[in-house]
């Protein structure tokens, strides 16, 4: 599994908002393809899969305003095991 994070779109760019997926959870990806667009400071741009896989979740909903280098979504092979384990979260006090 791999992540998919928010590129440096612009030399200005320090942060980017996720505008809108184009792919959904369980749709498979091949390298090139549009996963999303992400609004920057200075336009709305596409971003691309860099790897064939299957879009298993989606870590930024529509709006988020996410930093360079921060996940975004899992890419897998489809098998589902991300969606059984789910990202780090703290453990809720006792």
């Amino acid at each position: 599994m791999s992540e998919v994070t928010m590129p440096r779109l612009s030399d200005t760019m320090e942060e980017g908002i996720v505008a809108a997926w184009l792919k959904q959870v369980g749709d498979q990806v091949k390298a090139g393809e549009i996963l999303a667009e992400i609004e920057t400071d200075k336009a709305l741009m596409e971003l691309e899969a860099y790897e064939d896989g299957v879009l298993e979740q989606i870590l930024a909903a529509p709006g988020t305003t996410v930093a360079i280098g921060e996940p975004i979504a899992l890419l897998g092979d489809g098998s589902g095991a991300s969606a059984s384990a789910p990202a780090a979260a703290p453990a809720p006090a006792a």
